[in-house]
């Protein structure tokens, strides 16, 4: 199942990189590590940022930048088009993170957290992997129907040499 662990929207400038919001579910580890876990995501999607060029297929808007942290690239698109939609540009340079009028991203992750729930081409994706796979296992029924019935032959084959041994050795 994928995990989604962070949402982080980033405001990247030629020598500066800050987070405007973020949202983290940290429930899966312990209560010590949050904090550091946490630190730690917004460091490394911090430093993807750095690392990215303006306008890559990372940063697609402009300068503003999506970090999701999971076991699966899913979301980051989804995320970055809403925001681009909800926030004025105008504000992504100058506004202070806790003032950026966005409020979106817990309950981004929460729905997110079930992506067959969340997004129709996902469940489509995962429901034509299940397609495959029934026809795949289709294939390998086939495939034992087929053995089997060559393993019944074989058997009625050796049942009748058997009988045919056993009648020329019966001394009765």
């Amino acid at each position: 199942m994928v995990k989604l662990y962070a949402v982080v929207v980033l405001y990247k400038t030629s020598y500066d990189v800050r987070i405007l919001k973020g949202a983290y579910d940290l429930q899966s580890f312990g209560f010590f590590e949050r904090s550091s876990v946490q630190e730690f995501m917004s460091f490394t999607s911090k430093i993807v940022t750095e690392r990215s060029s303006v306008s890559s297929r990372q940063s697609v808007k402009e300068q503003v930048c999506v970090s999701c942290v999971c076991t699966s690239r899913y979301l980051a698109g989804v995320v970055l088009d809403d925001f681009s939609v909800k926030v004025p540009a105008h504000l992504w340079a100058s506004t202070e993170a806790s003032a950026i009028p966005y409020n979106d991203l817990p309950a981004t992750l929460a729905k997110w957290q079930n992506p067959r729930e969340a997004d129709a081409l996902t469940r489509v994706q995962e429901e034509h992997n299940t397609i495959e796979s029934i026809l795949e296992r289709g294939e390998k029924l086939d495939d034992l129907v087929v053995k089997s019935e060559m393993l019944t032959m074989q058997s009625k084959a050796f049942y009748k040499t058997a009988r045919k041994t056993n009648a020329c050795c019966n001394f009765g």
